[in-house]
């Protein structure tokens, strides 16, 4: 079964250059939702987004589950497997390669939340409660990443690591496809609709995250 026909539907027109760039980006994953390989797609992105990808794949498993409504929380396992898969990258590297790599995160990453402000803030949560640090980031728009790699840099013990991840994790994408797929293509025509707004909602909440990140510490 593909992705549902954008034919069908009456579209808001795609212009050209930055304005219309979340169109495109709409579309690009409308049309991998009904590709062969999307699930694997959808995998190998929750992987990256957990240990170094900027771009969560929440938007890849929007559309999945608009043009496959029943199979909604079947992708979200998938998004699920390929976040803990990620996230086990992202404590390794944390483990074996953060002395090497630390000078360049903080000179270059800081835009993605990599600052010695924020490790410090991120040292301070799993010192309060490691369970419910990782839990947050990974449930929440805070960047799971940071906190994947700091558990690797810190030294948090794997079965916390793994058991909070999954759950962070589990119910962020659950709750996404639950959603999506309630609604089905019946939603479709309001994304389409309001789509620019809704990646300023989006875009907001990351930046929401990175800013929450910032303040708690009062760095």
């Amino acid at each position: 079964m593909g992705a549902v026909s954008q034919e069908a539907l009456a579209r808001p027109e795609r212009r050209k250059g930055l304005l219309g760039l979340h169109y495109r980006l709409y579309d690009w994953a409308l049309h991998w939702s009904g590709h062969r390989h999307a699930q694997s797609a959808l995998f190998l992105m929750s992987l990256a987004e957990a240990s170094f990808f900027p771009i969560p794949p929440d938007v890849l498993l929007i559309s999945m589950s608009l043009a496959r409504p029943k199979r909604a929380f079947v992708f979200a396992g998938i998004a699920t497997a390929g976040s803990l898969v990620g996230g086990v990258l992202g404590y390794a590297i944390g483990w074996g390669l953060w002395q090497v790599i630390e000078p360049f995160c903080f000179e270059h990453l800081g835009f993605l939340g990599f600052t010695p402000g924020n490790f410090a803030l991120v040292q301070d949560k799993y010192q309060a409660n490691a369970f419910l640090a990782l839990f947050t980031a990974g449930f929440t728009p805070i960047p799971y990443k940071i906190f994947t790699i700091a558990a690797g840099v810190f030294g948090i013990a794997m079965p916390t690591f793994l058991i909070a991840s999954l759950v962070g994790r589990a119910g962020r994408f659950c709750l996404v496809a639950g959603l999506v797929g309630w609604g089905g293509p019946a939603i479709q025509p309001f994304i389409e609709k309001y789509l620019g707004w809704l990646t300023l909602a989006f875009v907001a909440l990351l930046i929401f995250g990175f800013w929450v990140l910032s303040r708690l510490g009062g760095h």
